[in-house]
């Protein structure tokens, strides 16, 4: 059960309890699922009893108490415990890794993506209407704002972006554009105005310099510096690109060898790796929402961090023969490494398979 049909699962059973008279609520448009929280269990974790409790007239954990027989049995689920004010921790059965693998492989660098207008005129959300994205003459305004009209794009929307001033370099050197040039349009945009940096960054080229300007908080200082050009683990972007390269060489290796992934289970699977993969269009959507492209950016981070461990697992060792265990290894490696490229691809910046 990927993400999404787990959050549509959820709503299921909303509805379940509302028709059985058990919950006299209006039932959401949308279940928020992702990594349980601090003191939760399992694979995920949803906060739909919070939600409802209000109008519900009801405390959280008993609206959770309410909706967890209607989840416990449905295919897929293997397990809901309840813990804090009401949360529902959802432990999913063994064929789940195998399809959130499959869901990633599927739909590749654009998992995550919401459906895409083809012309460059369609509607980007219900009512049709234009994200209008507008900054200063700051060289890390206009990087943000080119990553965030990426990252809205990927979520459908149709996005405009303008700028006070825009010197020609900048798109040579960083790859960033502007539809226009001059003051704010008349119609209220969305002003973006991170603190700038405190030097110039085009001097670390464009993929160091786009993560040094995109990696921070809008609201936090970054840091310029040869830091960021370090082949070492104690830079955060060589760990996103090394991982998602090495991803990679085991696609290659694994084909020396006569195999090639096939998702399957996989029993020793991190699980730190598998909520990170799943939360991955949560991440998306939020970075959409929220305007702020450095929570893919440490969302990236996170997966490394989780996947650069279980790579070494991936291939046969000694005279091992290429199994079936090792396939679906190797398709969750690929599941991570196309994760990594399609985010860093969203943020402007090279995902190299050589590194």
């Amino acid at each position: 059960m990927t993400p999404a049909e787990l959050s549509s699962t959820v709503l299921h059973a909303v509805r379940r309890a509302v028709d059985a008279g058990e919950l006299d609520v209006t039932v959401p448009a949308r279940a928020v699922v992702g990594p349980p929280g601090p003191g939760g269990c399992g694979d995920y974790a949803t906060n739909i009893a919070l939600q409802l409790a209000r109008p519900a007239g009801q405390p959280p954990y008993r609206v959770a108490e309410v909706l967890r027989p209607y989840l416990v049995g449905v295919d897929g689920v293997a397990d809901v415990v309840l813990t804090g004010p009401g949360f529902l921790n959802i432990s999913l059965g063994g064929a789940a890794p195998a399809a959130l693998v499959e869901e990633i492989l599927s739909a590749g660098t654009r998992y995550g993506h919401a459906d895409a207008p083809d012309a460059p005129d369609a509607p980007d959300a219900p009512d049709g209407s234009v994200v209008r994205l507008h900054c200063p003459h700051d060289l890390r305004a206009v990087v943000v704002a080119d990553a965030v009209a990426r990252v809205l794009r990927c979520q459908g929307a149709l996005v405009r972006v303008t700028a006070e001033g825009f010197d020609r370099e900048w798109t040579a050197a960083l790859g960033v554009r502007v539809d226009g040039v001059g003051p704010a349009p008349v119609s209220p945009p969305v002003t973006v105005r991170p603190v700038p940096a405190p030097a110039d960054p085009l001097p670390l080229g464009r993929d160091a310099a786009r993560w040094a300007l995109l990696h921070p908080a809008a609201h936090d200082r970054p840091r310029i510096g040869d830091e960021h050009l370090a082949q070492r683990e104690g830079n955060p972007l060589f760990r996103v690109r090394y991982a998602h390269a090495r991803s990679r060489a085991l696609t290659r290796n694994a084909a020396d060898l006569g195999f090639a992934a096939e998702p399957g289970p996989v029993p020793d699977a991190p699980q730190e790796l598998l909520a990170a993969l799943g939360d991955h269009p949560r991440v998306l959507a939020a970075a959409a929402a929220h305007r702020a492209p450095d929570r893919i950016a440490r969302h990236l981070v996170a997966v490394a961090d989780a996947a650069l461990p279980f790579l070494p697992t991936v291939l046969p060792r000694g005279g091992e023969k290429p199994s079936a265990a090792h396939r679906a290894r190797l398709a969750l490696a690929e599941a991570a490494g196309t994760v990594l490229a399609g985010g860093l691809t969203l943020l402007g910046i090279d995902a190299p398979d050589h590194l």
